[in-house]
């Protein structure tokens, strides 16, 4: 085990509900930019971008990141980071969602060092907490998780319910990032879609459906995940206002 970790952003071009989001125009850069240069400023020891389209690959090579060309035929983000990912020389595998221009950095490298400091997790992702009444959209991915943090199930309903006169317990909003040893991203890959994952349309579901366990690292940082052009522009306000205290805390340096 080399401990050697390679970030990978897949992208898409064809978006269901967004077409073309990852070159979205977002602060003058389009939108995988910003995914990528955070990426490339955390401590993964190689970053890529996978993509299905040559628009993509011309975009990301006109700001100078890597990007490499993957089969159009594959059904998640996931199968096509590990066709990316084939003949890496590297371990551990950082699954960077393309639309998520906001991930802290902290996120992406405490989940680089929660692998290399375990080596028993083969699976890894992240929550937050999150209100009730935020969660009840079923785009926000719910995770409940057992007494070592293992997720137990994800869901786009509002998990766990609370009953009339129970004792509530905080809800967990799951962050679509991911860590996998190589070989269990393999493993996942080659296994057929799942019951429950059909149904939900969560294809992490798989993953326990088949018994391999996922770890939940929690965080009380933020991000704005892209799924349609409102979400962009929420993104663009957070992003002037986040760069807005940064040049006056440069000011007020100077």
């Amino acid at each position: 085990m080399n401990n050697r970790t390679a970030a990978i952003i897949p992208a898409r071009f064809g978006s269901t509900r967004f077409p073309g989001k990852v070159l979205a125009e977002l602060c003058g850069k389009p939108m995988i930019q910003w995914v990528y240069e955070k990426a490339v400023a955390s401590i993964a020891d190689e970053v890529l971008i996978a993509t299905d389209d040559q628009q993509v690959v011309d975009a990301v090579e006109a700001f100078g990141g890597k990007a490499v060309m993957t089969s159009p035929n594959h059904p998640s983000g996931t199968d096509r980071i590990c066709e990316a990912a084939e003949g890496l020389d590297c371990d551990i595998i950082i699954n960077i969602q393309g639309d998520e221009p906001l991930i802290p950095l902290e996120v992406i490298n405490d989940l680089i060092i929660l692998m290399q400091a375990n080596p028993e997790i083969e699976m890894a992702t992240v929550g937050v907490p999150a209100e009730r009444d935020v969660l009840v959209d079923p785009n926000r991915v719910k995770v409940v998780v057992d007494n070592f943090d293992f997720a137990l199930y994800f869901s786009r309903s509002l998990i766990p319910f609370l009953r009339e006169g129970g004792l509530d317990c905080p809800a967990l909003l799951h962050w679509g990032i991911y860590a996998y040893r190589k070989t269990a991203l393999e493993q996942f890959v080659a296994l057929p879609e799942s019951r429950l994952e059909a149904c939900e349309k969560l294809e992490q579901l798989r993953a326990l459906e088949n018994g391999i366990k996922i770890y939940l690292m929690r965080s009380s940082l933020e991000s704005i995940g892209v799924d349609t052009p409102e979400d962009l522009k929420a993104a663009e306000l957070k992003l002037i206002e986040m760069q807005t205290k940064e040049n006056n805390a440069r000011q007020i340096k100077l």
